[in-house]
Formats: structure tokens, sequence, C-alpha cells
């Protein structure tokens, strides 16, 4: 971690005030020793502290404010949405005929294959799956 005034820990500075005010906080206990040993803490820690230091503390606002924009300057992860897989009302036909077809034809076709097993697992195929389909079946089906 860059800091422009390495003798300011304001982070340190903040645990230690909440551990004065409440030592037996097992919460704040363990995220000083994580800082200590690791020197720094994640996105999720920085804010359990700032809710901790500014029930318990009389923390100078400019402290809290500097933990503030600590934390905002944290990346934040997100998860994707898994895509919807689509109803077996919304199967089509020529989907499992195209599968069969290949498969007479190119019964290794690992591809195909997978396809085949979501077909009997009444999954469904997506739309680029469905493409990617009729792709080997006007490639290999001359």
């Amino acid at each position: 971690m860059n800091r422009i005034n390495p003798d300011i820990d304001i982070i340190a500075d903040l645990l230690k005030a909440v551990i004065k005010v409440r030592p037996e906080d097992a919460f704040c206990i363990s995220l000083l020793h994580q800082y200590q040993e690791r020197g720094g803490l994640s996105k999720k820690q920085l804010e359990g502290l700032l809710g901790k230091a500014s029930k318990f503390t009389d923390a100078a606002p400019g402290k809290l404010a500097t933990l503030e924009a600590i934390i905002l300057k944290k990346h934040t992860n997100y998860k994707s949405v898994p895509a919807a897989t689509p109803l077996l009302e919304e199967m089509d036909e020529t989907s499992p005929a195209l599968i069969e077809a290949i498969l007479q034809k190119y019964p290794g076709h690992k591809r195909v294959l997978f396809f085949k097993m979501k077909m009997d697992n009444r999954e469904g195929l997506v739309q680029l799956e469905k493409d990617e389909l009729n792709k080997f079946a006007k490639l290999l089906l001359k």
C-alpha cells in the first residue's frame, strides 16, 4: 500500500481505538492481528471496522472519512447472473434429429455428444448451442 506519510496509519489507529473502548471484541482483535501480519484488510473487513469505529469510539471525523475513502478505492467483485436454461416447453424438435443424424455418421463427436447429454437430461439447448449444432450439421451432413 502506498501511503503519503507512512508514519500516519489510520487503520491501525482506528483498530486500537475500538479495542481500547471494547477490549473483549474478538472481531477487532482478529482484524488487528491480520493487519499487523499481512499489512492490509479486505473491503468487507474495512467496512466492518468503519461500522464499529463509528458506533463505539469518539474518533476524529477526518479519520473516519479517510477510512471511507480507503474503502471506496478498493475493488468490488460482482457475481454474474447464471444464464437461464430453456424450459421443457421451449425445446425444439429439430435439435434431437440433427444430433442423431450427426452421431450416426460421427459417433465420437464430443461436442454433439455433449448436446445429446443435455437433451437426455431435459435441459434443452440455448440459442448459441443451437446455432453451433446447425453449423455442425451444415458442415458434416452434406
